[in-house]
Order: structure tokens, then C-alpha cells, then sequence
């Protein structure tokens, strides 16, 4: 049974630990919003200005995920300060640390600033293996494999989102769309609504923003960008600028706005800038509270991060809730998440998007789904 409810409105999360090392500098923080039937999710953010309170912002957003897709998983988070020192020695440390919530039920895996392979890092020095979970060892390959069949998940949940949004604002037409953030997520996003008609007419990463009225091509930009997810810019063809300010992807003309980089990206301060009738949060809390008050003012569609921002998690928690039907073949269970997916963000969005005039729809969509289990 629950230990609690996700989205319930609880003043704070069940568990915060504080997780510190030295002398590898290791500082952070695992935090358990929900459990379920003893167990939680969520991944690991490393940045240099991850703090206490954002951690648990997330985990609140990842059981806010779970529960939309109906997985009976609760929600974590955990968050290491990315200072001075050896970055494997500051991973090993956090998975020493880290080892008792691990063992205990609490699965930790990748967010911003860690990759599969610093995952691998930390659950090997916290001697926890995924694999002896009794439903993962029903993978048809093991756990590093698997997911290098399904880097694109969380880029495909996103794009279906956009997708079910510009059906509900725009209809069959073509759209002219800005993703900000070129990274794994942003790229399939990009991609994906490139194949369904749409003209991506800026794309922005760490160092600005790229645009062309007519249009860029995905594949080009894809082609041109480094292993740091930046896009070279000496030799862009004709028709192409590179906009000066860190934020000019806010000013160019479009229809629709992708936010697939860091959180905060829309704020109360320049939130008057936003073009795009629809908004849709492809990273982790994209918008702030003012920002999202400032856009439902003037009648733009928002698709929150809890909705549209759920493929890498839907895919976890389908493993070790025993979900996804394991008899199938690799090639097969890949298809099945694809599907499954989108199916699930398809049916959110166009249900938050019902119930998004007036009201915050993220509560109401929850309000639904625990009157539906009552």
C-alpha cells in the first residue's frame, strides 16, 4: 500500500537526506517526495547551482509524472553539487553515501549533468546492481544495453506532446517552431516535428541561438554538433543567423516554443517576450509560477514538464513495476515503450489541455486520477 499519495498537497517530501564526503567534496542531497509499496524513483541532477529546494521541486514532479501515467512508483530526486574536485571520486562517494536508500528501494538514475555511464559509476560503488531486481532480470539484455535502444524516449514523449498541442491550437496546419536546448531531448524534438511538417526556425543552445525564417535543417544542425551538444558555427549556409543575447530565442517569430534546456527558462521578468501561442515544458520545471500565471493570462497553451517531460521515468518505472510485457523480444519491447509512451502523453496532454482555462491543470488532472482510484 502508499505510504502517501503522490499530489496530494503535503507540505514537504517523506525523506531529505543530506548526502557529504570528504575529502572528495561530495555535497547533495536525496530527497523522497512519494513511496509506493516501498519503492521510488527519479534521477540524479549534477550542476553547480543545484540546490536543497530544487531537488525537491523535482521529486514533487516526478510523483506528479508517475501518477499521470498510472505507474504505482512513488517519486525521487537526488542532487549533487558539482564542485572543485574528481568528478568519478565525487560519484563514488555520492554512491557510498547513497547506498543504504538504494538497497532500501530508492532508485536513482540519470538527469541534468550525468550520463548512463556516471550512473553506472555511483550504483557500482553502492554495490547495487538493477539488474538483481527481480523484473529487470526478466530484461531480455542487461540494463546498460537496454537503454542504449531508448536514448530518444524522453525527446519522443515531448514531440508527441508538441504535436497534440498544435492539433488542439492550430489544427492540420504547419507551424513554425523554436526549440530552446539542443541536447538528446531537444534534437529528437526537433527531428520529430521536422517529419511532421513543421518548420523548426530557431534552434538554441549554450552559446545562443541559430534561426532562418525559411527554416533549418535538423539533419545539418544535428551533423554539425559536438559531443558537448553544441552546434559548430563557422560555415552555416545561407539564410542563417546567429542572434546576438543569451536569450533570443525568445524574440523570433514562431508558433510554438519547445523548452528543452534548464529550469527557469521562462521567468516573471521575460515572460512579455514569449511570441509562441504554444508553450511546451520539455525539460524539468521550464517555467516559473509567475510565468505560468503571465501566459495563461494572455491565452497561451502550456503543456507542463510533469505531462510532456515523462518518456526516461514512464520507461523505469515500466521496468520495475513489472509493466511492460517481458516476454516480448528487445526489438518488440523497444516498439512497446515507444507506443506506450506516446499513448500515455497523447491522452495527458490533451487532457490538461481541457481543463488548463482558469484552473491550474496539473492539480485538477491529479484531483481526477485520485477520484478515479477511490
Amino acid at each position: 500500500m502508499p505510504a502517501r499519495t503522490a499530489g496530494q498537497g503535503e507540505p514537504g517530501p517523506l525523506l531529505v537526506a543530506e548526502v557529504s564526503s570528504q575529502p572528495e567534496a561530495l555535497a547533495g542531497w536525496v530527497v523522497v517526495d512519494s513511496l509506493v509499496d516501498g519503492m521510488a524513483m527519479g534521477g540524479t541532477r549534477m550542476t553547480e547551482a543545484v540546490t536543497r529546494q530544487e531537488v525537491e521541486r523535482l521529486a514533487r514532479a516526478m510523483s506528479e509524472k508517475l501518477t499521470l501515467v498510472g505507474l504505482p512508483i512513488g517519486g525521487a530526486k537526488a542532487g549533487i553539487v558539482a564542485g572543485p574536485g574528481e568528478r568519478d571520486e565525487v560519484l563514488r562517494a555520492f554512491g557510498r553515501t547513497a547506498a543504504p536508500l538504494l538497497h532500501g528501494g530508492i532508485y536513482l538514475g540519470c538527469d541534468l549533468g550525468t550520463t548512463h555511464e556516471d550512473r553506472d559509476v555511483f550504483l557500482a560503488a553502492a554495490r547495487y546492481d538493477v539488474r538483481d531486481h527481480p523484473r529487470v532480470k526478466r530484461l531480455p539484455v542487461d540494463w546498460g544495453t537496454f537503454w542504449t535502444h531508448l536514448r530518444d524516449i524522453t525527446g519522443h514523449g515531448v514531440a508527441e506532446a508538441t504535436a497534440a498541442a498544435i492539433t488542439a491550437r492550430f489544427g492540420t496546419r504547419g507551424c513554425r517552431v523554436v526549440v530552446q536546448g539542443f541536447g538528446t531531448v531537444g534534437r529528437a524534438v526537433a527531428a520529430s516535428l521536422e517529419q511532421r511538417g513543421h518548420r523548426v526556425v530557431a534552434v538554441a543552445d549554450v552559446l545562443g541561438t541559430i534561426a532562418a525564417p525559411a527554416g533549418l535543417s535538423v539533419g545539418e544542425l544535428v551533423g554539425r554538433t559536438t559531443p558537448a551538444g553544441t552546434v559548430e558555427r563557422a560555415g552555416l549556409p545561407d539564410g542563417v543567423a546567429v542572434l546576438d543575447g543569451p536569450e533570443a530565442w525568445l524574440d523570433v517569430d514562431a508558433d510554438v516554443l519547445v523548452l528543452a534546456a534548464a529550469g527557469d527558462a521562462i521567468r516573471g521578468d521575460n515572460v512579455h517576450r514569449v511570441v509562441a501561442e504554444v508553450v511546451v515544458e520539455g525539460g524539468n520545471l521550464c517555467c516559473t509560477t509567475a510565468a505560468k500565471d503571465g501566459l495563461a493570462a494572455r491565452g497561451v497553451l502550456l503543456v507542463p514538464d510533469v505531462v510532456a517531460n515523462v518518456g526516461g521515468a514512464a520507461v523505469t518505472g515500466c521496468v520495475l513495476t513489472g509493466t511492460v510485457p517481458f516476454d516480448l523480444p528487445l526489438s518488440q519491447m523497444v516498439a512497446w515503450f515507444f507506443d506506450w509512451v506516446g499513448t500515455q502523453v497523447r491522452a495527458n496532454t490533451a487532457q490538461v489541455l481541457e481543463v488548463a482555462h482558469g484552473r491550474d491543470p496539473v492539480a485538477e488532472l491529479l484531483a481526477q486520477r485520485r477520484r478515479a482510484q477511490v
